[in-house]
């Protein structure tokens, strides 16, 4: 019998740089207090996994140490191919900042030279996602990650890529390979329920 992995693919709480607005990519900003806050309460309302998984930027370890404690789950699974776009140049930056410098940039829709394009960071997500389905067989994981991730991803599976708010996401199915979208899910409005 074919396994089926099901997981919640959810952003990470809101972290300090967000507060101020700056591009992280894959820079390492921590939690900020209201991102501690909101993975707690999420916690609260996520129906229970089995596993909890989580990208090595400490904004979402962290989120996902916070919530693997509330649900009585082991330490979080590091999956690095899940780590958020590498933006270059825009990393740090305010929008203000990334206009003053890059005049017309963010209009036209044009990034820095080195921006992970959306199909190197597809590969790579995909290739964790499928090493985790591995790992977790028929079990249910809670997989915290970045929403470039799966604004990515939504859009590969032909989702309709509304913004990701922290602590939001989308359940997938993954079987041999084959992700299978499915609700999107916003815990901080209410109960989350599995596909």
């Amino acid at each position: 019998m074919t396994a089926v992995a099901r997981l919640l693919l959810i952003r990470h709480g809101q972290s300090e740089w967000n507060a101020a607005r700056r591009w992280q990519g894959q820079a390492d900003p921590p939690l900020s207090e209201l991102g501690r806050r909101q993975a707690a309460e999420a916690a609260a309302r996520l129906e229970p996994v089995d596993v909890v998984a989580t990208s090595t930027l400490q904004r979402s370890r962290v989120s996902a140490e916070i919530i693997a404690e509330a649900l009585g789950c082991d330490p979080p699974i590091p999956v690095p191919e899940l780590i958020e776009r590498d933006v270059r140049e825009f990393s740090g930056l305010t929008r203000a900042q990334i206009e003053e410098r890059y005049p017309g940039f963010l209009e036209d829709g044009r990034r820095p030279p080195g921006w992970e394009d959306d199909a190197a960071l597809l590969d790579r997500v995909l290739a964790g996602l499928n090493r985790l389905a591995g790992l977790v067989g028929d079990q249910s994981a809670l997989v915290v990650t970045h929403g470039g991730v799966i604004h990515t991803l939504e859009h590969h599976l032909g989702c309709p890529t509304d913004r990701v708010a922290n602590m939001s996401g989308r359940w997938v199915t993954i079987t041999d390979g084959l992700i299978v979208p499915g609700e999107r899910v916003h815990p901080l409005e209410g109960a989350c329920q599995s596909p």
